[in-house]
């Protein structure tokens, strides 16, 4: 495993697991620590003996928000120059499903990370906001978008025109998270649902993984032209061939992810 300064990784099973490690700053994400997390990410996406991660911080915070320091004094120029948002949309490149296990703060960059994942496990004491109005500003990593998405546009308003935080429970009735589980639970409960997942037939997941976020990202019409044809496309599959004859003969399937 590759030797990291702001993340540490590891290995569970069939689990990717990537913990963001600065603790004394929240988790405060700056461009170091996404470059990290990114390389990490595609390294376990390529790994074959992985098929699924987990991104998470410690029970006080996944991530407090971006790293003001590194931009109180930048120029719109030098932001567009830096660059450092384009690190977000990197996300949407990894092909097995990530999922956000959430404890504590996801403000800010922190909150845009966790919605950048494909699913969120929260702790009961987890809370989401977009503060960034504030400072002054908006988000700039997907907050306006995919907040919107998940939650509508009346909260979405609220909370990056207001700074309104979602508690964990507010979180699960709006559908920013997928459950919501006692501190003590949230990483193992992210864990489990990412070994379930990793277990299934892997082109499988990958592909339906592409046709939900179509869903996101494109008009309906377009959709449902697109996972049509990602369905025909895994007939192509050994694993269709083997998932359909083990449940014709009544037996676990053995996939091989080809």
């Amino acid at each position: 495993m590759a030797e990291y300064e702001m993340i540490l990784t590891e290995a569970q099973g069939r689990v990717g697991l990537v913990r963001l490690n600065r603790p004394k700053a929240l988790n405060a994400l700056n461009a170091a620590l996404m470059k990290e997390l990114m390389n990490a990410l595609a390294v376990f996406d390529a790994d074959e003996g992985v098929g699924a991660m987990v991104v998470t911080g410690d029970e006080r915070a996944f991530a407090a928000g971006a790293d003001i320091k590194e931009m109180v004094d930048a120029s719109a120029v030098e932001m567009l120059a830096r660059d450092n948002i384009s690190v977000f949309d990197r996300i949407r490149t990894i092909k097995k499903p990530v999922i956000a296990a959430v404890s504590g703060y996801a403000l800010g960059g922190g909150c845009e990370l966790a919605m950048s994942c494909d699913m969120i496990v929260a702790s009961e004491s987890a809370k989401f906001g977009q503060p960034e109005i504030n400072l002054g500003v908006i988000p700039g990593a997907g907050g306006t978008q995919r907040l919107t998405h998940a939650v509508g546009k009346a909260i979405a308003m609220e909370m990056v025109l207001n700074n309104r935080t979602l508690s964990a429970a507010e979180a699960e009735h709006y559908g920013l998270v997928n459950r919501v589980v006692p501190v003590e639970r949230y990483l193992e409960e992210a864990l489990e649902l990412a070994a379930e997942i990793a277990a299934r037939a892997p082109l499988a997941v990958q592909i339906g993984k592409q046709a939900v976020n179509q869903a996101f990202e494109a008009s309906l019409t377009e959709g449902l032209a697109a996972e049509r044809r990602m369905f025909y496309f895994l007939f192509a599959s050994q694993d269709q061939k083997e998932g359909m004859q083990a449940f014709i003969e009544k037996r676990p399937p053995q996939w091989k992810g080809e």
